[in-house]
């Protein structure tokens, strides 16, 4: 039986054609599964905004799995290391519950969603491209559930973090 990795200290399993991610104290690398699209983004705030698993119908269907597990970054935190060339823009509204434009980027190569735009000033990132794995247990473990009420029924709650039936908080 193999032995479970520490991840109480940076953890980079292969994952990927890459193997040139870092993490710092206070920044890491995010890189697509073939290596082409790498970023750099800040692990605190003021540059990370909010970590979250949304449930909702697009990030269901635009990820190919259940729920998707996220952050957002402001744009001027975040740095292109390499392979912004090589990013495939897709936008739509039709799915989107504000009706406002999401534009999807995606690795041309291997088809990687780095990143979604919807909202001027800050960038939507997958958790599961980050290269230290440490990162996903520690400070990107989501603190808020979204779209709650498109979870499906064999899916439990996540019990110590903010539920929101839709997106966020209405004021």
């Amino acid at each position: 039986m193999a032995a479970t990795p520490d991840k109480s200290n940076p953890y980079f399993p292969r994952a990927g054609i890459a193997d040139d991610g870092w993490s710092t104290e206070d920044s890491a690398t995010a890189t697509c599964f073939c290596g082409a699209v790498q970023l750099a983004f800040p692990t605190q705030g003021p540059g990370l905004l909010s970590t979250f698993v949304c449930h909702c119908t697009d990030c269901r269907k635009i990820t190919a799995s259940m729920f998707s597990s996220g952050f957002s970054v402001l744009d001027t935190h975040l740095t292109h290391v390499r392979g912004r060339d090589n990013l495939t823009a897709y936008s739509q509204s039709h799915t989107i519950a504000s009706g406002n434009v999401m534009t999807n980027y995606f690795c041309s190569t291997c088809g990687t969603l780095m990143y979604r735009v919807g909202t001027p000033g800050a960038k939507l990132l997958r958790i599961g491209t980050v290269d230290d794995f440490h990162l996903h247990e520690t400070k990107l473990k989501p603190k808020r559930e979204i779209w709650t009420k498109d979870r499906v029924s064999w899916l439990a709650a996540i019990g110590d973090i903010e539920q929101f039936e839709a997106g966020r908080k209405k004021n």
